[in-house]
């Protein structure tokens, strides 16, 4: 039973590798010897976040949560250009891919649950 779990969620495991991905970038491009900013803080704070949401979807899937990923995706996008990071190119790359990602699990997944009445498939 538990491996059927695991394949009726694979986007949501995604989704949680993506988040750890978010949490140790920073110190995989070496931003965290740059100090405590935005470029550090940014996809540290926001892959915490993801990855709350994405353990939280695994246990019971609210259309809500899917949501706040996909608008977590969104910031990842904008964010090098609003907080000032866009120069340093791996950051800003590694943000807007990592929302685009994101973005499109979540609008995926949303997509899935609407076409089977809330409920979430493989």
């Amino acid at each position: 039973m538990q491996s059927l779990q695991l394949k009726a969620h694979w986007r949501d495991w995604l989704m949680l590798l993506f988040g750890a991905w978010l949490v140790i970038s920073p110190f995989v491009f070496g931003h965290a010897e740059a100090g405590a900013g935005a470029l550090m803080w940014n996809p540290v704070l926001v892959g915490v976040a993801v990855v709350v949401f994405s353990i939280a979807v695994l246990r019971k899937t609210q259309v809500w949560e899917e949501w706040i990923l996909l608008a977590l995706g969104v910031w990842l996008i904008v964010a090098p250009f609003l907080l000032g990071y866009a120069g340093v190119t791996e950051a800003m790359w590694n943000s807007v891919v990592m929302g685009l990602l994101v973005g499109v699990d979540a609008i995926w997944s949303l997509i899935e649950m609407h076409r089977h009445g809330g409920k979430k498939t493989a």
